[in-house]
């Protein structure tokens, strides 16, 4: 006969194991200003312009790598390159975009990284 003293249980309104408490950062809740909330009310949707890809519209087929002031822009400041989702530059184009930024570097006139 088992004796019931010995069957422990979690606290029902505290913090379990699982981590799911009301401090931790786990995802769940509704979030205010969240994608397709505009922050108002009457259901109106947040309208994002698209992107359009700067050398496809400027009609720039070669991206040239002595062009440190055009590459710059596509450079964050700790020197990473910067993803086509946040430049809008289309895939042929990042493509070409990386291989110039890589040349520029490799003649030191972009650094790799960035100084602390």
């Amino acid at each position: 006969m088992a004796d019931e003293t010995t069957i422990q249980r979690a606290p029902e309104g505290g913090a379990s194991s699982s981590g799911a408490g009301p401090r931790t950062g786990g995802h769940g809740g509704p979030r205010a200003g969240g994608p397709g909330n505009a922050g108002g009310q009457g259901g109106r949707k947040f309208f994002r312009r698209k992107k359009v890809c700067k050398f496809c519209t400027e009609k720039i087929d070669a991206i040239p790598y002595r062009d440190v002031r055009l590459l710059q822009q596509f450079v964050a400041e700790r020197g990473k390159i910067v993803p086509r989702r946040l430049t809008g530059v289309c895939t042929t184009h990042q493509r070409r975009l990386t291989k110039a930024i890589k040349q520029a570097r490799n003649i030191a006139l972009l650094p790799f990284a960035a100084r602390y």
